[in-house]
């Protein structure tokens, strides 16, 4: 999915929201449990409930790769129920990727070419050859991590060099000389507030992925206020306020709720900025 298609989606939908299905099978439903598989039956039911309300979808590899190769095969099995039902959402494998160039190259290959996702989250620690071999696959995406919204962002991201630059500023100005706004987003955290008015001084058109609304304590309307751009240029993520809003068996119906909520709140955001 290139640029245009995704801002296309965020006007039709008036929703700039990602789901994130970080499944665990220790907080589904109990009769979950039960079905052959578990993950998959529990994604897809999401999925079908949230669809109509976000653009996006964002599965952490880890909650996958937990299982092994059954965990393996249902997060397979999710990417390609999305693809066959619903080609225009745009999905996020969230692995946190990054190595030396040949090991890059082979995770670009993995993604793109074998699952053929939209975009990958990548870590830029290890720099230019750990991130480059991503950005060769047209309509595909790098989502680099800028300034997290967890507690350790502040052991390395807030750190400032001689000149007052912090570490996180410098990611987002090196990293422009390697990819474009059409093929760059960065992982921003919504506890993060003003700070988005430092992100965008220096990546005024760059989509930014931001997690930690909700749950995580982020403000939807201080991301918007501080990060919104003529173009929407947010993906914001929700994973456990949305996935496991109710332990019941009506579980994906009160996900669907909850992801409708946030759609509503986010087309007064995009009316406000008058993006729609």
């Amino acid at each position: 999915m290139n640029r245009q298609q995704l801002i296309e989606q965020i006007k039709t939908k008036k929703s700039f929201l990602c789901v994130g299905l970080d499944t665990d099978l220790k907080k589904v439903p109990q009769h979950i449990l039960n079905e052959e598989d578990p993950i998959f039956s529990f994604n897809k039911a999401i999925i079908d409930a949230t669809a109509p309300y976000c653009v996006s979808y964002k599965p952490n590899l880890a909650f996958y790769e937990a299982f092994g190769v059954k965990g393996l095969i249902s997060f397979e099995k999710t990417v390609k129920y999305l693809k066959e039902n619903y080609p225009h959402h745009f999905i996020i494998a969230d692995a946190k990727r990054g190595d030396i160039g040949n090991t890059s190259a082979m995770y670009a290959r993995t993604f793109f070419e074998e699952y053929d996702i939209d975009s990958l989250t990548v870590a830029p620690y290890m720099g230019e050859d750990s991130v480059t071999p991503f950005l060769g696959y047209e309509g595909h995406w790098v989502i680099l991590l800028a300034l997290t919204s967890n507690k350790g962002s502040l052991d390395f991201q807030m750190t400032t060099d001689e000149q007052g630059e912090r570490l996180f500023e410098k990611v987002l100005k090196k990293s422009q000389q390697w990819g474009t706004k059409d093929n760059m987003m960065y992982v921003v955290g919504a506890t993060q507030g003003r700070m988005f008015e430092d992100i965008r001084k220096l990546a005024p058109e760059h989509f930014l992925l931001v997690p930690g609304v909700g749950a995580q304590g982020g403000s939807l309307e201080e991301v918007c206020r501080y990060g919104m751009t003529s173009d929407c240029g947010l993906l914001v993520n929700s994973s456990r306020g949305i996935i496991y809003a109710s332990t019941g068996s009506d579980f994906a119906e009160v996900a669907g709720q909850k992801a409708k909520e946030l759609q509503e709140q986010m087309a007064v955001q995009l009316q406000a900025a008058g993006v729609i």
